[in-house]
């Protein structure tokens, strides 16, 4: 009786085995998809100062101003990038012009309207007008909705100022250093 156990106990087995394998499979369903992520960097800001602010010829105790108009003597900045793109803005203005030497300072202002922002890319200092961008600007406080202008990318700073010599201003060639500041802000 016992040999009979076994044997039925074995059949069982072998009977759950081929059940098991015979059994139909479960289905699963799976799917992969895949996307991308892209980039198009626009082009780098160049800045380039293309005309100094020349004061000239200055006599002691006498101020000169130098409007941001003046065609000659303005001090000239080109901005190129991507067209279109917003930019902000900032300019470092000394408060003198020193002699190389540094043996002597000559006092210089900027005004709350010795700058223009150009961004038509077709108008001068002296054509410029309201329709090409901003005029009589404080050069502290740069408009902060300014783009790089079309066509052309490109937008100008134009910027004026004023020295003011003393009684006694040693005489020589003066010199001090305009920065301007852009970098794209996203918009």
């Amino acid at each position: 009786m016992h040999k009979l156990i076994l044997i039925a106990l074995r059949i069982g087995i072998v009977a759950v085995f081929f059940l098991i394998i015979s059994s139909p499979k479960q289905a699963i369903s799976q799917d992969v998809a895949s996307a991308q992520a892209t980039a198009v960097v626009q082009s780098a800001i160049t800045v380039t100062a293309t005309q100094s602010l020349s004061f000239g010829d200055v006599l002691t105790g006498v101020p000169k101003a130098i409007s941001w108009n003046n065609d000659d003597s303005c001090a000239i900045f080109v901005i190129t990038g991507e067209g279109g793109a917003g930019i902000n803005l900032s300019l470092i203005l000394p408060e003198y012009l020193s002699l190389a030497d540094g043996s002597d300072r000559l006092s210089v202002v900027f005004r709350v309207n010795d700058a223009a922002v150009d961004t038509s890319n077709t108008a001068t200092p002296s054509s410029m007008t309201a329709g090409d961008g901003w005029i009589n600007q404080n050069p502290y406080i740069l408009p902060s909705g300014a783009v790089i202008g079309s066509p052309g990318n490109n937008t100008k700073i134009y910027l004026g100022g004023k020295v003011v010599p003393s009684g006694n201003q040693k005489a020589g060639n003066y010199s001090g250093d305009i920065v301007l500041n852009v970098s794209y802000n996203g918009s």
